[in-house]
């Protein structure tokens, strides 16, 4: 009895250790504060915990996630919430599997010194922006609040030289810059920003960063690992951050300065908390407002735009 427990103890040490599941993630962009979680995660080993081996790729093009979840190259990409409705409608097989940041990002950005200090003034001005389509339609509902039409402004598409264009007065005002960045920006640079907050002026609020899968291949049971790791990160990253900087600035000396530094703690608040946790009616006001908007033709249900996989 003794030498059969012995031999089977034998057999289950020469075992070797169970192989990490992998993922392939594509980032929307380089590295940056917005990620906080996902690094946390990677950092402090919940991935590991969960059993899964996490590949994070910063993508070469921002429009790549969608493209390549889609495609079948990657498990899973970050996008934005009111380009998931875009690209659904165009017939990409995406859906939301879950949120990264919970809030708006994106503001109405102007100087702080010059002449804007309500949408109303923006009558006869110029306005930037990087991504046509969702952001004029944004554009378009703040001017309508105000009794405008975006006949009444100039768009400049400034690619996505959003502040500087602003700060050498190219343009009045940016749409599509974000609060916790390009207002640190400008701070930092000695031009003092202020931002209209969209989801103040109108606009119905909306999940900024999402993970996005392929509606027809993904691998529930994985994502939902993987969102249990972002979600402990998450918690690490709100309980202490102060240390959490620490291990994300460490990771990369490009990371390690005053405007991360800054965008970090305005970053913490607008991480989701439930990261897998679907706010249904956010999608279906969305879907409203760009079906009102003629950005989309007809009104998709919210399943077949986002889903919460620890309930199906």
């Amino acid at each position: 009895m003794k030498l059969a427990t012995f031999v089977l103890g034998l057999c289950l040490a020469a075992q070797p250790a169970l192989a990490a599941d992998k993922l392939t993630l594509i980032l929307d962009w380089f590295v940056n504060p917005d990620h906080g979680p996902i690094v946390i995660a990677q950092e402090k080993g919940y991935f590991a915990d969960q059993g899964l081996d996490v590949e994070v790729v910063a993508p070469a093009d921002p429009a790549d996630p969608p493209k390549m979840v889609a495609a079948g190259r990657a498990d899973l990409g970050i996008t934005y919430q009111p380009q998931l409705h875009l690209q659904v409608a165009e017939g990409l097989p995406l859906k939301r599997v879950g949120t990264l940041v919970a809030t708006p990002l994106n503001c109405l950005l102007v100087r702080e010194d010059g002449p804007i200090r309500s949408i109303a003034d923006l009558k006869g001005k110029k306005v930037g922006y990087s991504v046509a389509g969702v952001e004029e339609a944004m554009i378009g509902a703040l001017l309508k609040r105000a009794g405008l039409t975006i006949d009444d402004v100039e768009m400049v598409n400034v690619n996505f030289s959003l502040s500087p264009a602003l700060m050498a007065g190219q343009v009045d005002a940016v749409i599509g810059a974000y609060r916790n960045f390009e207002l640190n920006q400008m701070n930092i640079e000695g031009v003092p920003g202020r931002c209209f907050y969209v989801e103040e002026e109108g606009l119905p609020t909306y999940d900024e960063l999402i993970y996005a899968a392929n509606a027809e291949t993904m691998d529930k049971e994985k994502i939902a690992r993987f969102l249990a790791a972002t979600e402990k990160a998450t918690q690490f990253i709100v309980n202490h951050p102060e240390e959490s900087w620490t291990i994300f600035a460490g990771t990369s000396p490009e990371l390690d300065d005053e405007l991360n530094a800054r965008a970090w703690k305005d970053t913490i608040a607008r991480f989701a908390p439930s990261p897998a946790g679907l706010d249904a009616g956010r999608y279906a006001r969305f879907e409203a407002f760009l079906n009102e908007a003629g950005l989309v033709e007809g009104i998709r249900p919210v399943n077949d735009l986002a889903i919460d996989v620890g309930a199906q």
